[in-house]
């Protein structure tokens, strides 16, 4: 396969995730294979909400409309435009997961087999229902991917490089037992916010979205916000409410109570409307419904903090802060080239 081809395997793919989102489940004739597809991502759909109980209806759906957005012919050529794949040598990357949202493991996934290497996947437990099922319809629609994907639950064995994702604790394993091959090893990353109180309504709004997506599990979900001295909280309170039925949601809610009880126990200052907390701390990684905050002196020594924390920051949420700031309300939309740690994933594996 050729890279056209193979991007255009990928179109169709995108075709095909479009007629699962938030607003509707819409079935499309001109979408290909669908009479043997459709129902049968129904019911992986139903699956994985079944086995994992923060992959909800919405969460599920928002990560496959944002994969149809991007999953477009002008989308992925301006994405691959930069590289060059006419040297590139076939080989066999393995690919470790996480599973902490819907599909987080799939821009890798697109990304070695656009790239036209083999893939070799081992999902996490929490999340391998979904890229099974979709893997197979790129099968269907391009053949040569047949020999292209493999997924496996046992000990890899036969791979040229590997990008694994998980803890810090799990990474210090990977970087030793991937230690002779070619890698990309993932740590924790947190995002954060910084404020400066002349944020509009609708800014705050849009930040609301940052961190309650995907109840705030992923890695850029803001956990963090960055406030001068004397913050008034109550507007950022006001704009947050949109989330407020978020509290209904079980597992939400238990982690809330549970949260809000060690806190209460502990006597730690911390404020709350009823399903949010927001406590001073200067670590990055809130638990599940706690969003921590810390105050600055000012810009500059906040941009020193955050250039010396770099390794621990997945994304920077501002206005007219950094050149590399993430806009409000945008963590969660991510781009093809905005690449998890900013290492370039392509990149990467042209050079293997």
């Amino acid at each position: 396969m050729n890279l056209e081809e193979r991007i255009n395997a990928f179109v169709e793919l995108g075709k095909f995730i479009s007629q699962f989102t938030q607003k509707e489940v819409q079935k499309d004739a001109n979408v290909m294979h669908n009479d043997l597809f459709f129902d049968g991502f129904k019911h992986q759909l139903k699956l994985a909400q079944e086995h994992n109980g923060w992959f909800t209806d919405e969460n599920i759906y928002f990560a496959l409309e944002c994969w149809s957005n991007l999953l477009i012919n002008n989308t992925i050529n301006k994405w691959l435009d930069k590289y060059n794949f006419n040297s590139l040598e076939p080989k066999k990357i393995a690919i470790v997961m996480a599973g902490n949202i819907p599909l987080v493991g799939f821009h890798d996934f697109v990304s070695v087999l656009i790239s036209g290497h083999d893939v070799l996947v081992k999902q996490s437990s929490n999340d391998k229902h979904l890229l099974p099922f979709l893997a197979k319809y790129l099968e269907y629609v391009a053949p040569d991917f047949k020999k292209k994907i493999t997924f496996t639950e046992d000990k890899f064995e036969g791979f040229d490089a590997v990008i694994a994702t998980g803890s810090d604790n799990t990474a210090r394993y990977f970087e030793y037992y991937f230690k002779e091959v070619p890698s990309i090893i993932r740590r924790n990353r947190n995002s954060v916010a910084v404020l400066t109180g002349n944020e509009t309504h609708e800014q705050l709004e849009a930040l609301s979205d940052d961190i309650f997506r995907y109840y705030g599990l992923g890695c850029r979900n803001v956990s963090k916000l960055f406030v001068p001295k004397n913050y008034d909280f109550a507007s950022f309170f006001e704009a947050v409410y949109k989330w407020h039925p978020i509290i209904h949601q079980t597992k939400y809610a238990n982690n809330y109570d549970y949260n809000k009880a060690v806190y209460l126990m502990s006597e730690f200052d911390m404020l709350e409307n009823g399903f949010l907390m927001i406590k001073e701390d200067l670590s990055y990684a809130s638990p599940i419904a706690t969003v921590f905050y810390e105050y600055y002196d000012s810009s500059e020594s906040l941009k020193e903090k955050l250039k010396n924390d770099k390794d621990k920051i997945q994304c920077v949420v501002a206005s007219g802060f950094l050149d590399s700031e993430i806009k409000f309300g945008q963590t969660q939309r991510p781009e093809l080239s905005d690449y998890a740690d900013n290492v370039d994933t392509i990149a990467f594996l042209l050079k293997i």
